[in-house]
């Protein structure tokens, strides 16, 4: 999952911290522009989609994209992978 635009200052959004809420432990890290979240995980998605949350834009997808990994680690995010199947399905 892409969460575009979440960080503000070093602070998440209120929307993506419900999101991150739903999420089992699972690597999670800021993108590239320091201002979203990429959070990696287990799961199907189908067609990608992207989607409008509480103010805020989630990009989904399980296959057909590339993704920059920039290893910046968010918070305390383990290293490894969760099952995602519960948020992709609030989701999309």
């Amino acid at each position: 999952m892409d969460l575009d635009h979440c960080l503000k200052g070093g602070r998440l959004a209120p929307w993506a911290q419900a999101i991150l809420d739903r999420c089992p432990p699972t690597y999670i890290e800021v993108s590239p522009s320091g201002d979203g979240l990429h959070v990696w995980g287990l799961g199907t998605v189908g067609r990608g989609r992207r989607v409008r949350v509480g103010g805020g834009q989630v990009e989904v997808y399980d296959r057909g994209r590339y993704m920059t990994v920039t290893r910046q680690r968010f918070g305390q995010a383990p290293s490894r992978l969760g099952r995602l199947d519960d948020v992709i399905a609030a989701l999309v």
